[in-house]
Order: C-alpha cells, then sequence, then structure tokens
C-alpha cells in the first residue's frame, strides 16, 4: 500500500506558498475512489520551467504524466506547487523530468508511470526526455501524449 503523508494537512483548499525548492515541496495524495478499476489518469504541464544548471537561462518543457492509480492519487493542487518549485531550481532536462517522476512513483505508488518531457529547444536542439516505469498493465488505454516532435511547437 502506497505511503500516505500523514503529519501534514493537505494543500488543498487553503493558501500555501510556493515551494522554494523541490525537495521542500510537499506532494499530497488522496484515496482513489477507484482502487479496482484499471484505468489511467493524466496530467498535462504545457509551461513547465526550470533553470539551466550551468547558465542560470530559464528552460521551457511541456510535460505529459501519464499514470494508473492504484490506492492513492496525486492531489492536483499540490501537484502544480511542486512542478512551480522547479521555476528557480538548477538542473538539467533529463535531470527535472526523471526527478517528477521518481518523487511521483515514491509518493503514490501507482501501478505504471510514464512521462513525457517534451523541453523547447536551446542553442537549437530541443531535448526530449520520455521515461515509464515498466510495462503497461494489461488492457490500459493508452492514448497518445498528443505532443508533436518539435516542428515549432506552440
Amino acid at each position: 500500500m502506497a505511503k500516505k503523508i500523514a503529519a501534514k494537512a493537505l494543500q488543498l483548499g487553503r493558501t500555501v506558498p510556493t515551494p522554494e525548492t523541490p525537495a521542500k515541496a510537499q506532494l499530497d495524495t488522496v484515496p482513489n475512489p477507484h482502487p479496482d478499476t484499471n484505468y489511467l489518469a493524466r496530467f498535462t504541464a504545457p509551461e513547465f520551467t526550470t533553470l539551466c544548471k550551468i547558465t542560470g537561462q530559464p528552460d521551457f518543457a511541456h510535460l505529459v504524466i501519464d499514470y494508473a492509480p492504484a490506492a492513492w492519487l496525486v492531489e492536483s493542487k499540490s501537484l502544480k506547487l511542486y512542478l512551480t518549485s522547479f521555476r528557480n531550481h538548477g538542473a538539467f532536462h533529463e535531470g527535472c523530468t526523471i526527478d517528477v517522476a521518481k518523487k511521483i512513483m515514491e509518493t503514490v505508488q501507482p501501478h505504471w508511470l510514464r512521462i513525457g518531457g517534451y523541453w523547447y529547444p536551446r542553442g537549437g536542439i530541443p531535448i526530449d526526455v520520455f521515461w515509464q516505469s515498466g510495462p503497461p498493465p494489461h488492457g490500459l488505454w493508452l492514448p497518445n501524449q498528443g505532443v508533436p516532435s518539435y516542428r515549432g511547437r506552440g
């Protein structure tokens, strides 16, 4: 069974400051109302931002997070706050994308998760990062993530 943050109250329904860093961000869980049903939940963050670890220049990505929930769901306000905490965080594209996936895996322990990090180009080269936790559960509907290969995304 997934770990639930028991010591801290949910951020939902109250004013909460943006976390200073991803490490200080709290990702909340809520009970899955259909833990016996095999389904996919999707979060799309088309305006994800972070800073280049070397230059400090801003980097932008379109993240698509698909997961098959088990006992817990990711609470969306806490996910927004967690993703926003990357805005002043220096990291490489690969690091940010995989950090988001690992945080969700650790916190929610879904049956399955995949993430697509579609990064906008810096220096003329887009860097897209993809990861999944393993084979998807049998019978799970996996729609296309809907983000085309880079051709001037917008």
